[in-house]
């Protein structure tokens, strides 16, 4: 499952919700017919709940939603924190130079000179720009999600070619 936002909190009375997304285009996932939810981040696959979705809208910078037998206030209520999600064939397609964190997740990063810097434990929305988080045993980088330090991305070889120094 690729983790796609959280909920945040109910909007209005009628079952809708507020949204916590995680990344650029969440109008995209007005596509999607579903959606999955599921109480944490790592719940597995096969214990995500799909629900229709009834509806969803742009709201302020966010974005707001409703899914079907989610009716009132209080229903909403007891979704709050939990995220949602979908298996990566249900989602967009991704436009050239974009991808989907949970595609990038497990990649090995390298340095211009082919070093081995780590791999992508995880990325960290900042609000400026994304973060990659990169592991390698007990040590970890954090390297800005930006072109000034991400050369290339090869989803085929699953590396990340990058700017950024070992000792840096």
């Amino acid at each position: 499952m690729i983790v796609l936002g959280r909920i945040a909190a109910p909007f209005g009375v009628k079952g809708w919700f507020k949204l916590q997304t995680f990344g650029d285009d969440s109008l995209s996932w007005q596509k999607m017919s579903h959606w999955w939810i599921a109480p944490t981040d790592g719940t597995p696959a096969a214990e995500w709940k799909q629900y229709a979705l009834h509806g969803s809208q742009a709201h302020g910078k966010g974005l707001v939603a409703s899914l079907e037998g989610i009716a009132d206030r209080d229903a909403a209520q007891a979704l709050a924190g939990w995220y949602i999600a979908a298996p990566r064939e249900a989602l967009p397609d991704t436009g050239d130079d974009e991808y989907y964190w949970g595609d990038l997740v497990g990649m090995t990063v390298r340095d211009e000179a082919g070093e081995m810097l780590g791999e992508v434990a995880g990325l960290i929305s900042t609000g400026a720009h994304d973060v990659l988080q990169v592991r390698d045993g007990d040590t970890e980088r954090l390297i800005p999600f930006v072109a000034a330090y991400v050369n290339d991305i090869d989803i085929t070889e699953r590396t990340i070619r990058t700017a950024w120094q070992k000792d840096w």
